[in-house]
């Protein structure tokens, strides 16, 4: 595992970015996002985080691409901050490549107990029998802690399957855990005007345009119905 200052201010830029991103308290976070390439072609991933509200009544965790919708926010503008998140941890994996280190695919962070917590993962996602729908389910019941109960009849039926062929992912990953940068007690930015006004310049919204990665939003249709 690359550890390095540069590698501990992308995870302080990291933490900044999801603070600002969620526009209520909040008390835990866990967030996916993978990157694969292929021979001569761009490389592509996927992202998604989801955040648990703080509140006795707010059990349930909000999905990233629910945000906009659930605060009268403008998609497109949100997109662009989910965007510039995951550059950062593009970021990431292009140190592992100039520092000619093994190349993780997919990585797991968790923000809960005044902890930041990475997973590095280094399992072929393209050798994998699942698709990106089925992964997305799977990651949901065993990273968020859900009841199978809560979820659809076809998305039960992806876990029972996984469950009965004990066929989640085992791999090694490598663990990386350090206290917050800040405490997220405070919402970061003003409910009073639209939350994208103060970041319009050159570091945070740095080359949104020209990212050269691909990123699937993961807007699902049936996970946004439960």
């Amino acid at each position: 595992m690359v550890d390095t200052d540069e590698i501990k201010a992308i995870y302080k830029e990291i933490q900044k970015k999801l603070y600002y991103m969620i526009p209520e308290k909040w008390t835990k976070l866990y967030l996916y996002a993978s990157i694969t390439e292929k021979a001569y072609a761009v490389p592509v991933g996927e992202m998604y985080f989801y955040y648990f509200p703080k509140g006795i009544l707010k059990k349930n965790p909000v999905n990233v691409y629910e945000i906009p919708t659930k605060f009268n926010l403008d998609e497109d503008q949100y997109l662009k901050l989910v965007k510039n998140l995951y550059s950062s941890i593009v970021k990431l994996r292009k140190i592992y490549k100039r520092e000619k280190q093994k190349l993780w695919t997919n990585i797991t962070i968790s923000i809960e107990n005044f902890k930041f917590n990475i997973e590095y993962n280094y399992e072929a996602l393209d050798n994998r029998e699942e698709s990106n729908y089925e992964r997305h389910i799977l990651w949901r019941y065993e990273r968020l802690g859900l009841d199978i109960n809560s979820f659809s009849k076809k998305d039960k039926k992806i876990i029972e399957k996984h469950l009965v062929e004990n066929n989640f992912n085992t791999e090694k990953v490598e663990k990386y855990s350090e206290p917050l940068y800040q405490k997220p007690v405070k919402n970061s930015f003003d409910y009073q005007k639209p939350i994208f006004e103060s970041i319009q310049n050159a570091d945070i919204m740095h080359d949104l345009e020209s990212e050269e990665y691909n990123i699937s939003n993961q807007i699902l249709a049936n996970i946004k119905k439960q």
